[in-house]
This record gives C-alpha cells, sequence and structure tokens, in this order.
C-alpha cells in the first residue's frame, strides 16, 4: 500500500495514457466500420443459365443508391482488345426497346440488381461491331470482361467494378464462361477511380469520332 500511496501519481498517468489508447482503438473501429458501409460495392455475376446463355446481372450491394453511366464489354484475343460500351451499341442499333434502354443506364437502387442481356449475346454485340472472325474466335480461349462506370452519391469521382470471365467457345456450356477470381474486383480507390474516369472519357472520344 505504501508503494502504490508513492507512486500513486504515476500510476494514474500510466492509467489514463492506457483508457486513452483503449478509447482511440474503438474509435478506429467505429470509423473503419463507418468508411466500410459507405464504400460502393457494386457486383457483376452470372444468373439464370449456364455458359454463355447465362444473364450478366450487375447488382448494387452499397448503402446507397448508384447511376450508371456505362457497361463496357472488353474482349481479349491474341489479336488485340476489342471494347464497346453495351448500352450505347443497343440504343444506337435499335436491339431493345426504350423501356428496356432505360433499366440499362441509370439509378440503381441499394439491394437491386439489372441484366444487360446474356453474356452470349454481349459477345454477339462485339464481334458484330469490330466485325470480327467467329471461327477464329472459336479456335482460342478469350477473356470476357465486363465494366461498370457509375457514380456514387454526392462523390466527384465515378466508381467502378471489374470482373472477367474465361470464355471458351467451343467447350461444353457448362465450361463456356467461368470466372477468374471468386469475387468482382472493386475499384474505389483514388488510383482505381482515376483510371475508372480515363474508361469514361476513352467512351466519349470514341462517340465523338
Amino acid at each position: 500500500m505504501q508503494w502504490l500511496n508513492d507512486n500513486a501519481q504515476a500510476i494514474s498517468a500510466v492509467t489514463s495514457v492506457f483508457t486513452l489508447f483503449v478509447w482511440v482503438f474503438y474509435a478506429q473501429l467505429l470509423y473503419n466500420g463507418y468508411v466500410r458501409q459507405r464504400r460502393p460495392r457494386i457486383i457483376v455475376n452470372r444468373g439464370k443459365g449456364i455458359g454463355t446463355d447465362a444473364l450478366c446481372l450487375i447488382s448494387n450491394m452499397s448503402s446507397e443508391a448508384i447511376y450508371i453511366q456505362h457497361l463496357v464489354a472488353v474482349l481479349h484475343t491474341g489479336d488485340g482488345i476489342y471494347e464497346l460500351d453495351v448500352v450505347e451499341y443497343q440504343q444506337q442499333s435499335g436491339d431493345d426497346d426504350e423501356a428496356c434502354y432505360r433499366t440499362h443506364q441509370g439509378p440503381l437502387a441499394s439491394g437491386d440488381y439489372l441484366h444487360i442481356q446474356s453474356f452470349g449475346s454481349i459477345v454477339k454485340q462485339l464481334t458484330r461491331h469490330w466485325q470480327l472472325d467467329n471461327q477464329l474466335l472459336s479456335q482460342q480461349t478469350l477473356k470476357l470482361e465486363i465494366r461498370v462506370i457509375a457514380i456514387y452519391g454526392s462523390e466527384d469521382m465515378p466508381v467502378g467494378a471489374s470482373r472477367c470471365f474465361s470464355l471458351d467457345l467451343k467447350a461444353e456450356p457448362l465450361h463456356q464462361l467461368m470466372p477468374l477470381k471468386v469475387d468482382t474486383e472493386r475499384m474505389n480507390s483514388r488510383q482505381d477511380r482515376k483510371r475508372v474516369l480515363q474508361w469514361a472519357k476513352n467512351i466519349e472520344m470514341h462517340k465523338a469520332q
């Protein structure tokens, strides 16, 4: 007891510092949880079918609504990379009516989803737009990338999501389209958003040509 009495001030100071560290730790946990909840979360997935007959689903798992600006399909081949804004192509070619077109571009509520046709239809649109040889494509394993460019809340920089699928047109239906990763790649960091912004600029430049 005498030792405690003699060192009461030092013990009190150490206890205060320890308490401060505990509060900072919990404050950091709360902040990280808040940031994680506010972070945009867009998922690209397959649904209602197998292979290229499956629908390409875009789901918004963010806490707030997002505004979808562009949905871009990118076909990676041995001869080059071919990109196509799926929504813009459908509008120009008249493949879909106005009501369907509105579901592909515009606000998407939290927890809601949409589909942009089947993966097979997307591949056909790409090959038709770029006049690619289907026979040559069927002789190689391709990579199909789906990119989402969106606006989240009041943020100025766009956010994005990307998911790649292995595409083998000569394989059995079950193995024609296989995701290369388990999850969709989030593009929420500042560096990623610059990439997404460049994607959007490239699309606008392509329209102006």
